[in-house]
């Protein structure tokens, strides 16, 4: 759809439809002074979502947990996400749910009761976390000395902005060279990457961590792709040292999907390459992408709604 009015990203901020550059919110939004916000994130394939019900049932799930509730109802944000992918005219998308406390109506309040809440949408063109040419060689993942923040503190199932324990891993693993990190929890065991599971394979079993981490949709792809292909697979504890003997170590998440890494840490895993059960992972996955695996075509007359 190259007439698309938005190509370069939409956006939809207090009831109105703009390009992405116009997507903004006032300073006084606790969205913005307290990171106070969920939001969850659906990729757009080839003209259609991929689990859209379970994003938003997840989305509901978040907000329901931290007790932010915009006017738009569940059928309402579906139809929103719909629409921001229209304007755009993308077949591939990256595409943003996002549910702000908003601003105090009574100016200098501390309640959080006494805040708007409201909904932010936006789709943009297709993101991956790590670019497909390092996605191509592996990932080379750094574990960080920073610890994860506590879950009984922040609650990694509800997906949050809080992300200075992850954004401090990453400017660990950038000032060693790495692409990306990994963070343990205060016990030593491992959780996850900034806006990543991660996934850990011994013997040709799969292993992904029960702590300190969202229950990522694409995390519950692949342990649905493992149950399909016969592979072995669990959600449980990883301490930090089973990183020290796995054969293979790979990360998934929405903005990129199967991700094989081929270093972690010092260690160069295989032959520097992407391992076998990554790569036949990451190839499963998108072909049943192809196929039609939990597709849901955009709507793209939306665009031509008025506002």
């Amino acid at each position: 759809m190259t007439t698309a009015p938005y190509p370069d990203g939409a956006g939809y901020v207090r009831g109105r439809y703009v390009p992405i550059s116009e997507a903004t919110l006032p300073v006084t939004d606790w969205g913005f002074t307290r990171s106070d916000v969920v939001y969850d994130v659906v990729h757009v394939f080839k003209g259609g979502f991929f689990r859209l019900r379970d994003h938003l049932d997840r989305f509901e799930r978040s907000m329901e947990k931290r007790r932010i509730r915009p006017p738009e109802d569940r059928a309402a944000i579906e139809a929103i996400l719909h629409r921001c992918v229209a304007l755009t005219g993308l077949a591939d998308a990256y595409v943003a749910m996002v549910a702000s406390r908003g601003r105090p109506r009574v100016m200098g309040s501390r309640r959080p009761a006494d805040c708007e809440n409201h909904l932010i949408a936006y789709a943009l063109p297709w993101i991956d976390v790590v670019p497909k040419d390092v996605q191509a060689r592996g990932a080379h993942v750094f574990v960080a000395s920073t610890p994860r923040v506590p879950d009984a503190s922040v609650d990694p199932t509800v997906k949050n902005y809080q992300w200075n324990d992850l954004t401090s891993g990453l400017m660990e693993a950038h000032d060693a060279g790495f692409d990306t990190a990994v963070l343990c929890d205060a016990q030593g065991f491992l959780t996850e990457g900034p806006g990543f599971n991660v996934f850990v394979v011994r013997d040709g079993r799969v292993s992904t961590p029960d702590r300190g981490s969202l229950r990522g949709i694409t995390r519950q792809s692949v342990l649905d792709l493992c149950a399909e292909l016969g592979i072995e697979a669990a959600v449980e504890p990883i301490p930090r040292s089973a990183l020290d003997h796995a054969d293979e170590v790979f990360l998934a998440t929405t903005a990129g999907g199967v991700m094989p890494a081929s270093r972690i840490g010092a260690r160069i895993l295989g032959n520097d390459r992407p391992g076998p059960i990554s790569t036949r992972l990451k190839d499963v996955y998108w072909k049943k992408h192809d196929e039609g695996w939990h597709h849901t075509p955009v709507r793209y007359q939306l665009a031509e709604a008025g506002e």
